[in-house]
């Protein structure tokens, strides 16, 4: 094994992108559809934090192993929503 530069790449079936396509898009929806509750309903903090938990859970379960890239695509959004609606700036 080359240290640092293992690179393994894997070629996608067309039904395999599909797949990932169509997971993908079920996250989005999740993630668009906690933001939006949390960002129109009169919730406590606490429900806003277990909404984006459970964001957090469900994209794991579609995406085992993806923690890293939740913690940085869709973590910053939850967090900024709760901080600009519950006054944590």
């Amino acid at each position: 094994m080359k240290a640092g530069n293992d690179i393994r790449t894997h070629t996608y079936t067309d039904s395999e992108r599909e797949e990932e396509e169509k997971r993908l898009r079920r996250l989005q929806r999740i993630v668009g559809l906690c933001l939006s509750l949390i960002a129109q309903s009169s919730i406590s903090m606490e429900e806003a934090e277990r909404l984006a938990a459970g964001a957090r859970s469900h994209a794991l379960r579609l995406f085992p192993g993806k923690e890293a890239t939740f913690e940085m695509i869709y973590a910053p959004r939850f967090r900024r929503l709760i901080a600009e609606k519950f006054g944590l700036h």
